[in-house]
C-alpha cells in the first residue's frame, strides 16, 4: 500500500525550521462517512476505469529498441547497483534489453541533464537520488529545471539513515550527544546530501549550531569519525552495520519514522524526542518531460514488478533500501512534498553548492 505523503514532508521539516510542532491529521470515522453498498460499489467501479484503461494501454506499448538507463552516480554505489539489478527484470517485461549507462558527476545533475534533453520516446530513463528534490535550491545556473524537465514514473526505495558516533567517544545515548553539540562538528558525504542536511536538521531541532565537514564519500566520512575528527554524523545502514555489530560505531538512532530491519534495536530518533524527524535519501525513475502517459505507466509497471523479484530481496536488505514502488502519481506527489521540505531546509541554512 502506497504511504500516505500528503503534507506530512513539508509541515515535518517546517516543524524542524521554525521550532514549531509538526502538523498532525485529522481523521474522521471511516463507517460514518460510508454511502450505501450499491452506490459505493458504482463509485470503486467508476474510480477504478481510469487506472484499468491506463494499464490497458501499458500492456499495449512495448519499446521498439533497447532502453537506456541512464544512472546519475558513478559505479559501485546504491543507485548504481540498483539499476543493475533491476535491469534484467524490466527488460523480460518489457521485451526490450533495458541498458544501464552510468552518466555521473555534479551531484547527479550531468546524467539529469542528459535525460532532460532527451526525446520524449520512452527509449531513455533516469535512475537519480533525493538530489533530485535538492539540487534545484543549492545549485547555479543548471540547464534544465528539475520540476518541469521530467514525467515521474515510480519511486522505486527509500534508504534509511543511521545516525553514529565513535564507540570511544564517550557518548552513549542521544541525549549525551545533544549535551555536548554545541559547536560540534559532524560529517556528510558532501554538501546537499541527506547525511548533510540530516545533520543540519537535527541541530536545527535542537537549535544548536555547529560546523559541517564534507568528505568525497561514506567511506572517508566514516573514518574520519573513527578517528575523533568529527563528533557524529549520518551514514547508510549498509555502510555502518557492520562497524555497529564490531562495537567500533555506536548508532544513537535512525532517521526513518520507523525501525529499521537492519537495525532492531535502535530505536528512530522521532521516538526519543524529536518528533517528526524524518530524514531519507530515495531512489526513484524519471522520463523526459512529454513522454505519453501509457509509455509511463508501461515503465513503471515493468519497474515495480522488478522491485518485487524474490531474488533481489536480499542484496536491497543488504544495502538498506526498503521497496515502495507505487506509480507516477505517487511519485509526483512525493516529489511536491519533498521540493517544499527541502527548499524550507536549504533556505534556513543558507547552503549552496558552487
Amino acid at each position: 500500500m502506497a504511504p500516505n505523503c500528503s503534507g506530512s514532508r513539508a509541515a515535518t521539516v517546517l516543524a524542524g525550521v521554525s521550532g514549531a510542532e509538526p502538523l498532525t491529521s485529522f481523521r474522521h470515522s471511516p463507517a460514518s462517512f460510508l454511502p450505501p453498498k450499491p452506490l459505493l460499489m458504482l463509485r470503486r467501479t467508476a474510480l477504478a476505469l481510469p487506472f484499468l484503461a491506463t494499464v490497458a494501454h501499458a500492456q499495449a506499448w512495448r519499446p521498439a529498441r533497447p532502453v537506456r538507463l541512464v544512472i546519475a552516480f558513478p559505479p559501485g554505489g546504491s543507485t548504481d547497483v540498483l539499476g543493475r539489478l533491476i535491469a534484467a527484470p524490466m527488460t523480460a517485461g518489457l521485451g526490450q534489453p533495458v541498458v544501464p549507462e552510468n552518466r555521473s558527476g555534479a551531484a547527479g545533475s550531468i546524467g539529469s541533464a542528459y535525460v532532460a534533453q532527451s526525446a520524449p520516446d520512452g527509449l531513455t530513463l533516469l535512475l537519480d537520488s533525493g538530489g533530485h528534490a535538492v539540487n534545484p535550491y543549492i545549485m547555479r545556473g543548471l540547464p534544465f529545471d528539475y520540476a518541469t524537465a521530467f514525467a515521474p514514473v515510480t519511486l522505486l526505495a527509500t534508504l534509511p539513515l543511521v545516525l553514529v558516533v565513535a564507540a570511544d567517544s564517550g557518548i552513549d545515548s542521544l541525549e549525551a550527544l545533544r549535551a555536548r553539540a554545541a559547536n560540534a562538528t559532524y560529517g556528510s558525504v558532501g554538501v546537499g546530501s541527506r547525511t548533510h542536511l540530516a545533520g543540519a536538521l537535527l541541530l536545527r531541532r535542537w537549535a544548536l549550531s555547529g560546523t559541517h565537514v564534507p568528505y568525497r564519500g561514506g567511506a572517508d566520512q566514516i573514518t574520519a569519525q573513527l578517528r575523533g575528527e568529527t563528533t557524529f554524523g549520518f551514514s547508510s545502514i549498509a555502510l555502518t552495520a557492520g562497524l555497529i555489530r564490531e562495537g567500533k560505531l555506536r548508532a544513537l538512532g535512525v532517521s526513518s519514522p520507523g525501525v529499521a530491519s537492519q537495525l532492531p534495536g535502535v530505536a528512530p530518533l522521532a521516538e526519543q524526542g524529536l518528533s517528526g524527524f524524518s530524514m531519507m535519501d530515495w531512489l526513484a525513475l524519471h522520463a523526459p518531460a512529454g513522454t505519453p502517459a501509457p509509455v509511463v505507466a508501461a515503465h513503471a509497471e515493468a519497474a515495480s514488478a522488478a522491485m518485487a523479484e524474490p531474488a533481489i530481496q536480499p542484496r536491497l536488505s543488504d544495502m538498506g533500501l526498503l521497496p515502495e514502488a507505487h506509480g507516477p502519481t505517487h511519485l509526483a506527489r512525493f516529489l511536491a512534498e519533498e521540493r517544499a521540505a527541502m527548499s524550507q531546509l536549504v533556505e534556513a541554512e543558507g547552503i549552496r553548492l558552487d
